[in-house]
């Protein structure tokens, strides 16, 4: 069953919504265990957003207002979170979300930035067509374009999410290219087998007592 805007919902932090892009077992780590660990991609991701963390408004060189630290939430979606950075242009208040490394077209940052816009455009009336990656690894910003699709992912994310809180499970690790890089991976275990061997307290069959 679907939720509709009529529902009453519970909402979910923003930054759930990447995480479980990124991978359900570490979404739920973080969202349902409270379990989080630092290392170096962590560390610099926190760097690169230290000069936006101050909540407050300033205006840029082109005498645009820019707000940091603007809290936004949804209640059509059921979601709220922070974003780094408003904009404000001829499009309306536009996002920005600052990331250390690299931009991937259709990863996890997108549907971050996609829900910050549908955020906003709920609060402010606004038709805002996109919000904006800020890439620190190119120095670039990647205009994100938040059509039909994109929101209804948005949306299928925030559902799956919330499931996941509420059924409080710890999904199977997924144990590929994504846990190498992963700062949970130390409490994650992702390369522990998943069917372990029985109690050491069953008795083995005759025959086997030399394996």
């Amino acid at each position: 069953m679907h939720d509709s805007p009529t529902d009453t919902l519970r909402s979910i932090p923003i930054s759930a919504l990447e995480h479980h892009a990124y991978c359900p077992r570490q979404a739920a780590l973080i969202h349902v265990d409270g379990y989080f660990e630092s290392n170096v991609d962590t560390v610099r991701g926190d760097l690169a957003h230290a000069a936006v963390d101050t909540l407050g408004t300033r205006n840029d060189r082109r005498g645009r207002k820019v707000w940091h630290s603007l809290p936004v939430w949804s209640d059509t979606i059921g979601v709220h979170g922070i974003c780094d950075t408003v904009q404000f242009t001829d499009h309306g208040p536009t996002p920005v979300e600052h990331k250390s490394g690299r931009y991937h077209p259709g990863g996890p940052a997108d549907l971050q930035v996609a829900a910050q816009v549908l955020c906003l455009r709920e609060m402010f009336q606004a038709p805002i067509p996109y919000g904006v990656v800020f890439s620190g690894r190119d120095r670039r910003r990647h205009e994100v374009l938040v059509d039909d699709d994109l929101t209804r992912s948005v949306a299928d994310t925030a559902r799956a999410v919330r499931a996941l809180l509420d059924s409080g499970t710890l999904p199977p690790p997924v144990n590929d290219t994504r846990c190498v890089r992963c700062s949970l991976k130390p409490g994650c275990l992702p390369d522990t087998p998943r069917a372990p061997h029985p109690d050491l307290f069953t008795p083995r069959p005759h025959g086997d007592w030399r394996d």
